[in-house]
């Protein structure tokens, strides 16, 4: 018994436990749910107030977007109405001035109708008064034959053989006497402009040369330029394309070349070689190849030192390096940027002498052998070459055109054109300013005879003054005081056309009578 109670106790205080858990378990399972619900009223009920909030926002939202919108419509409602007002406005001023227009043509209309009718009468009158002269000049002309015993063809030839004659002189005479005033009065005006122009620039002109000294500091330097065997002296001429002539000038090697960029390009490599006192041929390639690549800089430098010197406006870079090429160019032996130059200065100090702008003179002479600094490379006349080029930079039509024309060879350019080949001559004529080759020379002088051999009448034909005179004598007999003049017109044109030479020719015809007697 005393087991059954001790076994019955513990039974049942588990059981209680048991229960005690179970029914605990219940509890806090129904109190968890009964705060998971109020927890999920509580979300439920917030939830659905943000609802209502953003439902109110986005209503006021829209209330606000559709107030603007119509605010938008109603502004650009009215901004359409103003600017229909304003076009029907004008639609009714046009239809009113059309009107006032409609009714000053018709009026218009109207006097001419009057003007036309009143013509008519008078062209009937004048054709009446016509037909009455006709017929009295045809009666008269028939009483004039009749009385002559001529008709009128015979009486008009004979009048025109005999004016033919008196006419001729006439003309003759009348073209001296032009001729003669002209240059009374524009050979003096021309002289007094060039004169003072060529005594306000005074110019020194050295002709180039096809050599140029490098001084040395001694004579040992001459030995370490030769190097040994020669090699030094092989690589340099090499490298630059001139010729090193080493004699027994004390101090001084010369460079010779025709082409003056290689004599440049030697000079001054030579010249660093010197100054450095390394001379071996690895050193002297390197060195011309340096030289050569800072030739652009000395072209530039000389580009730009040129417009500067005649103080010119902006000029574009392409042909501030052309102008710089122009100093490695030389014309019969004259540098022609240097040539350029003068040119711009004479051409400056003539244009207000004559209502010229002088800055469009100088600039206009400056570039009129740009064209020279290209010309081995481009096919055409270095004047068309210089325009084209100057076209291409931007530069104005009337410099364009001036340049183009200032041989003469086109008729554009005008007087700028004229200025500019004024200049030209002048700079070329110098004394030492140009020089030729002697067979060159002797050719111009040839061709120069027989352009005047060709004329009829032509007894011996001489080429002065070293080619700026030709003197052409002509038989008395066959040509004439009037003939003269005119031949010497003719002559100096073909030579303008046919020949290439500086400055100008003077044209001078003699036509003499010589009448021999012997006294016995």
């Amino acid at each position: 018994m005393a087991v059954f109670w001790e076994w019955l106790w513990p039974s049942l205080t588990a059981a209680g436990f048991a229960l005690i858990g179970f029914f605990g378990h219940a509890l806090f399972v129904r109190v968890r749910d009964a705060a998971a619900n109020r927890a999920a009223g509580d979300i439920l009920r917030d939830a659905q107030r943000d609802a209502e909030v953003l439902r109110k926002e986005a209503q006021l939202a829209v209330r606000d977007e559709l107030m603007r919108n119509r605010e938008k419509a109603e502004s650009e409602l009215q901004q359409r109405q103003l600017v229909l007002s304003a076009a029907a406005d004008r639609l009714s001023k046009q239809d009113e001035r059309q009107e006032r227009e409609n009714h000053r043509l018709e009026e218009r209309a109207q006097a001419l109708d009057l003007r036309s009718e009143q013509l008519e009468k008078d062209r009937a009158a004048l054709q009446a008064e016509r037909d009455k002269v006709a017929q009295l000049a045809a009666e008269e002309r028939g009483r004039l034959e009749t009385l002559s015993g001529l008709s009128a063809d015979q009486a008009r030839q004979a009048l025109l053989e005999r004016l033919d004659g008196e006419l001729a002189d006439e003309a003759t005479a009348l073209i001296r006497k032009k001729k003669e005033d002209a240059l009374a009065t524009a050979e003096a005006q021309a002289r007094r402009i060039v004169t003072d122009a060529i005594q306000r620039v005074a110019a020194d002109q050295v002709s180039d040369v096809t050599t140029v000294p490098v001084h040395l500091p001694d004579e040992t330097m001459k030995g370490r330029i030769i190097g040994r065997e020669g090699r030094n002296i092989r690589a340099l001429e090499m490298a630059t394309g001139v010729t090193v002539i080493i004699d027994d000038s004390p101090g001084v090697v010369v460079l010779s070349s025709f082409d003056p960029i290689r004599r440049e390009i030697a000079k001054v490599t030579l010249e660093r070689l010197v100054a450095d006192g390394r001379i071996n041929p690895a050193l002297i390639e390197e060195m011309a190849d340096k030289v050569t690549a800072e030739l652009d800089d000395l072209i530039l430098r000389a580009g730009e030192e040129a417009v500067a010197d005649l103080h010119l406006a902006r000029v574009p870079l392409e042909l501030l390096k052309l102008l710089g090429r122009l100093k490695f160019r030389t014309s019969y032996s004259q540098n022609v940027l240097r040539h350029s130059v003068e040119a711009a200065r004479l051409a400056g100090l003539m244009a207000p002498e004559i209502g010229l702008d002088p800055d469009l003179a100088k600039r206009t002479a400056l570039f009129h052998d740009v064209g020279k600094a290209v010309d081995h490379e481009v096919a055409g006349r270095h004047a068309d070459i210089g325009a084209d080029l100057l076209a291409q930079a931007g530069e104005s039509e009337t410099v364009v055109n001036a340049v183009r024309g200032h041989h003469g060879e086109t008729a554009v350019g005008g007087a700028y054109a004229a200025l500019a080949a004024a200049a030209d001559a002048i700079t070329a004529a110098r004394p030492g300013a140009r020089t030729e080759t002697t067979d060159f020379f002797l050719q111009r002088m040839e061709n120069l005879e027989a352009v005047a051999k060709e004329e009829p009448g032509v007894v011996r034909s001489l080429a002065m003054q070293a080619g700026r005179e030709l003197r052409v004598f002509v038989e008395p007999t066959a040509i004439d005081d009037a003939a003269a003049i005119q031949l010497a017109r003719r002559l100096s044109k073909r030579i303008e056309e046919k020949l290439d030479y500086p400055g100008q020719i003077k044209v001078t015809v003699i036509r003499e009578t010589r009448c021999v007697e012997y006294a016995r």
